[in-house]
């Protein structure tokens, strides 16, 4: 079993920064992806940010140019540093990390962690 806890969450002004962790308890060398999403409520859950065990990253349109994903393997951990921040980016984040388990593609999520971007 994997836990995933995030962290780093809070509020700031717009056009501020916040750097988001996530912390596995098993290695993260292990996962052949991890993601970062987030909900607002009312709203469907977005996919923001995934990085592959290879170091390929992909982002949404709505953070393309203000986020940057990334994982240190070494630490367990995956961050989501996030400038520029605006009103729509309130949220909660969460983490998921994908193992290979046999032939089925297994997923791990965190609880999540808020961020908030008052208007």
């Amino acid at each position: 079993q994997v836990t995933l806890v995030e962290s780093g969450g809070g509020l700031v002004q717009p056009g501020g920064s916040l750097r988001l962790s996530c912390e596995s308890s098993k290695s993260t060398s292990t996962f052949i992806l991890m993601a970062w999403y987030r909900q607002s409520p009312g709203q469907e859950r977005e996919s923001i940010a995934d990085i592959t065990h290879g170091g390929r990253t992909r982002y949404g349109d709505s953070v393309k140019g203000r986020f940057t994903i990334s994982r240190d393997n070494a630490k367990n951990t995956l961050f989501l540093q996030m400038n520029n921040l605006k009103p729509e980016d309130t949220a909660v984040y969460t983490c998921q990390a994908v193992k290979l388990v046999e032939t089925e593609m297994v997923s791990f999520w965190g609880r999540g962690t808020q961020v908030t971007i008052p208007a």
